[in-house]
């Protein structure tokens, strides 16, 4: 299960007229989420509002809303985007991330590119609101989940590949993440020093 998105209107035999007004929004789509991505790298996550977003990119503010709904949807839009990107790195991407090494070799990689996404990410997670009672259940959290369970199958380390799994998750998630550096001034090479030395850990036992 995969949240990758697929590219709109691929092989449904659409008029030339509907193809260019897909094409368009398309374009309008990416100039927005481009802005979106300005704004937050200069103002951060809580800077980024529809307003300014619309006045940065040259638009009407009812075209954001028709566009991504709310505030929220915006955020998530752009999170999917990013979760994409790093499902992506990790099913098909080059290795260690990838295939191709042994599976304590991709579970460390694992980890020490999550804990570099959430410091990148993490505050759009928080900004999309997802609720409590179903985070864990999003086809992104899903799929992220049987990837480690797939490497600590293949690693034949733990009685419980699943349980640990969820626990090795929990680790990584990110309000965890971000208290630990911005609170408590952990550095990211040590989160993944830790990460490292607790998945060798579970991998190695018999």
């Amino acid at each position: 299960m995969s949240s990758i998105p697929l590219r709109p209107g691929a092989g449904n035999g659409a008029a030339p007229g509907a193809e260019s007004e897909r094409s368009d929004a398309a374009r309008n789509r990416g100039l927005l989420l481009h802005a979106a991505r300005e704004l937050i790298e200069e103002r951060g996550v809580d800077g980024l509002t529809m307003a300014t977003l619309a006045q940065r990119a040259g638009v009407g503010k009812g075209t954001v809303f028709r566009r991504f709904g709310s505030r929220a949807g915006l955020m998530m839009t752009l999170l999917s985007d990013a979760e994409a990107g790093f499902q992506g790195r990790f099913m098909f991407g080059p290795p260690p991330l990838g295939p191709g090494v042994p599976p304590l070799e991709r579970l460390i990689a694992a980890g020490v590119e999550r804990i570099a996404w959430v410091l990148e990410f993490g505050e759009l997670a928080r900004a999309a609101d997802v609720s409590a009672h179903n985070r864990f259940d999003v086809p992104a959290a899903v799929l992220w989940h049987r990837h480690l369970e797939m490497l600590l199958r293949e690693a034949g380390g733990p009685a419980d590949p699943w349980l640990m799994a969820t626990s090795l998750s929990a680790t990584v998630e990110p309000e965890r993440i971000l208290h630990a550096v911005r609170v408590h001034g952990i550095a990211p090479e040590r989160l993944a020093g830790s990460w490292r030395e607790l998945v060798s850990r579970v991998a190695c036992r018999a």
